[in-house]
């Protein structure tokens, strides 16, 4: 029985040896190697007449290695595949990335070579010298541009509550954790102690009563340390708070949503940041979910459900940040942030939050409770609302997914999605809670049935 082939991440076919025969092999040498199989075509099989002459694969090696720079060197064999002869050049994973072919940059991507970013390239040269963005020096910026004050607090934060404390000047902190070289400032010790404003770490941050109607915003560009109280207190500006009679003479604080998980998100999303990337950081809060969006997507070798799982090994995007950050005890250890994350949600009683690579960097979205109604005993309110008024029957995303229902009852998830840019996810949840609220119901299957409004 004859074997089909298939083009995979580490296969591919070709009828003859020309340049994109190149191109696989250095997409193959900048991801984890493979083979082009030549005298095959894109079905599959095996090219009528194709023969290979004494010389013709020496020819072939010189003419990959004279078009790649680096240059990469295949090993090269004829191979009898399915009663016929064909001609194998396989590459390992080149140890010095990224190899390029006539100027340009592929990565293999499934069955497909894709044209690397610019930041990919970056990350990718990075990466192969086992160091990372962060710990470059920046030769646009000077030591007279940090803040000695900033790093004085950083100090302290790495003292306290430690037996063996740092007692060297700011200056000798610096240079011990690399944070300035020969003199110079890097990438990270400007991120994080720079007097003036940082364009490069702009957060966006804004309060939405839909998905295209915001209420209140800002934007923060100051240092990386600064950035985690910011960001928070915005949150907590724009979330609910309850207060809980527990019979002690102090009353219990309950926030709309776990403030320890956020915290862990706010710092997860600047240590992990793509610094490289001109796009912005952003925080969108709406009355029952809240959006954290990051420039930097997933390492290739970690899936969702391995970050989910913590089936992987911790990489971080700029190590030197990640350290000062585990110094200043603000990380306790690298590469258990989601698991507290899930358990932060799970003991509040909340759905668990969605995780996910989301255009060109990452995503996390977590779900509220949906709002119980104000408690009031004699003389005092017992829930209490920070910055919104609760207790509506429905607003809101959940009013809005009710209107494109009102307007088109066989209105799909997929065409919700679309329309009010949330994820299918976010959608999901939108109608499980208009159907508890007992607004819409749905009639038939999922696939050709409908949505009936409720009268209310």
């Amino acid at each position: 029985m004859i074997k089909p082939l298939i083009e995979d991440s580490h296969t591919e076919f070709k009828s003859s040896f020309n340049d994109g025969v190149i191109e696989s092999l250095s997409a193959f040498a900048n991801t984890k190697g493979g083979r082009v199989l030549i005298g095959i075509a894109d079905n599959g099989k095996p090219v009528k007449g194709f023969t290979i002459g004494d010389e013709t694969l020496q020819k072939w090696i010189n003419e990959v290695k004279n078009k790649t720079q680096p240059s990469i060197i295949p090993d090269a064999t004829a191979l009898e595949i399915n009663d016929a002869v064909v001609a194998q050049l396989s590459i390992k994973e080149f140890p010095i990335k990224p190899v390029a072919f006539k100027g340009r940059y592929y990565k293999r991507v499934n069955n497909s070579n894709h044209l690397l970013s610019l930041s990919e390239i970056a990350e990718m040269h990075l990466r192969s010298f086992n160091t990372s963005w962060d710990s470059y020096i920046n030769p646009e910026k000077n030591i007279d541009m940090l803040s000695l004050d900033k790093v004085n607090n950083f100090i302290s934060n790495c003292n306290n509550g430690k037996q063996y404390v740092i007692t060297d000047d700011p200056l000798t902190v610096l240079n011990k954790y690399d944070l300035i070289k020969e003199g110079q400032v890097t990438n990270a010790g400007y991120l994080m102690f720079a007097r003036s404003d940082l364009f490069d770490a702009t957060i966006e941050l804004g309060r939405f009563s839909t998905p295209t109607s915001i209420k209140d915003s800002t934007t923060i560009r100051s240092d990386l340390f600064s950035e985690v109280d910011f960001v928070l207190d915005f949150v907590r500006k724009h979330i609910n708070k309850s207060y809980i009679i527990t019979g002690d003479p102090r009353r219990e604080e309950r926030w709309q949503y776990p403030m320890d998980a956020l915290r862990e998100i706010v710092i997860n999303m600047i240590v992990h940041r793509d610094y490289m990337h001109y796009g912005d950081s952003s925080v969108k809060i709406y009355d029952d979910y809240i959006e954290f969006f990051n420039p930097g997507r997933l390492p290739e070798n970690i899936s969702v459900e391995q970050l989910l799982s913590g089936d992987y090994s911790s990489q971080a995007r700029n190590r030197k940040i990640a350290s000062a950050f585990k110094e200043a005890q603000l990380i306790e250890k690298y590469g258990s942030g989601i698991k507290r994350i899930m358990e932060g949600f799970a003991n509040y009683g909340l759905k668990p939050p969605l995780f996910e690579n989301f255009q060109h960097g990452f995503r996390v979205i977590v779900y509220a409770q949906d709002a119980e109604p104000i408690e009031e005993t004699v003389g005092e309110t017992v829930g209490e609302t920070v910055g919104e008024t609760v207790g509506e029957t429905v607003k809101g995303t959940s009013a809005l997914v009710l209107s494109y229902i009102e307007d088109n009852p066989h209105i799909t998830r997929e065409e919700l999605a679309e329309k009010t840019q949330l994820s299918v996810r976010g959608v999901e949840y939108q109608l499980a809670k208009l159907r508890r609220a007992k607004l819409i119901e749905r009639v038939g299957s999922t696939k050709r049935g409908y949505w009936k409004i409720i009268d209310r």
